[in-house]
């Protein structure tokens, strides 16, 4: 039977560069994403790569559209690859934001992850071999003012992760977590990257450049992906600073989003 790679937050940004990667590599797809995103139009693109690609217009900050869609999925499909790439981040001060904004965060970064995931994982173990990618972020390393909850979300990710990487070993099944950088993924991030000067723009990397590595280091079953020479040199030096420094560093460079 065919067997699937699922993308979330398929239709734009590194979700869309996730998509055209795999189809290069002639993976059949499944994409989700929020409605009137475009999927169908995307799908009929992928397709000119001769592959499978079915869509699911959805909105993953529901528990029952998570579960419907992982019911629909497990019923239909065989799936071998599940990249769970949908969030959502933002900066604001925490006194200020609204409990929307919060909640969504929360729920899109953390508990839409988990759950899709654990209702789609007996399906993986099916297969001889297959792949989670989950995406954490280089923010998973330091706390961040004006952003606390989304640096948060993503420590969340990574812990998780490979805690669920040491429990699914031997079962066929390899979890890797991807610490991408800044990306020019939609209008808002670009104007983040922008107002942030120099700062912002360090370790700076296409979503395309950035899917090619994840996908290449996914299928090598690497646990941890860093893409860029720089984000490599950030990752050691956020090791080596002591917290409350680098927290300061990384919160006023933030800080410049909100003026």
């Amino acid at each position: 039977m065919t067997s699937f790679a699922i993308i979330t937050g398929a239709s734009q940004g590194l979700g869309r560069a996730f998509a055209f990667e795999l189809a290069k590599r002639k993976t059949n797809l499944i994409l989700v994403s929020l409605p009137n995103e475009g999927l169908s139009l995307l799908a009929a693109e992928l397709a000119n790569f001769n592959i499978k690609v079915h869509f699911f217009e959805t909105d993953l900050s529901l528990q029952q559209n998570i579960e419907g869609l992982a019911h629909e999925i497990n019923e239909t499909f065989q799936i071998h690859c599940l990249i769970n790439n949908a969030g959502r981040g933002g900066t604001c001060r925490f006194e200020e934001a609204k409990m929307a904004y919060l909640h969504g965060i929360l729920q899109l970064n953390i508990i839409s992850v988990v759950l899709l995931t654990r209702l789609l994982v007996p399906n993986l173990r099916k297969q001889k071999q297959a792949f989670i990618l989950n995406i954490s972020s280089m923010a998973a390393f330091s706390p961040i003012a004006y952003k606390t909850v989304y640096p948060a979300s993503k420590a969340f990710i990574r812990h998780w992760s490979l805690g669920l990487r040491e429990e699914l070993r031997g079962t066929g099944v390899s979890v890797s977590v991807l610490y991408p950088g800044p990306m020019k993924t939609n209008l808002d991030a670009m104007q983040r990257i922008e107002k942030q000067g120099l700062k912002g723009k360090m370790g700076l990397v296409p979503p395309e450049d950035v899917a090619k590595v994840a996908i290449t280091n996914l299928f090598r079953n690497r646990a941890t992906i860093v893409p860029g020479f720089m984000n490599k040199i950030n990752f050691r030096m956020m090791r080596l600073f002591e917290s409350r420094l680098l927290t300061r560093l990384i919160s006023n460079a933030v800080k410049l989003e909100l003026d």
